[in-house]
């Protein structure tokens, strides 16, 4: 569904973004957003299981 946007199409969705909420707002909607989307993976690889294993496993391996 969202593959076929384009570039043009996500200029119109900035530029109503900015029409709706204000240059102010958008920073502050853009981390509640950003907030959400890590919520929602680290909440996904604990429902997968063993993500928290796999990534101390990478830390140690770097450390």
């Amino acid at each position: 569904m969202l593959t076929n946007i384009g570039i043009p199409g996500l200029i119109l969705i900035i530029v109503l973004a900015l029409i709706v909420f204000g240059p102010s707002k958008l920073p502050e909607l853009g981390r509640a957003f950003g907030k959400t989307l890590s919520e929602f993976k680290t909440a996904t690889r604990g429902l997968v299981g063993g993500g928290d294993d796999d990534d101390k496993e990478k830390k140690e391996k770097l450390a």
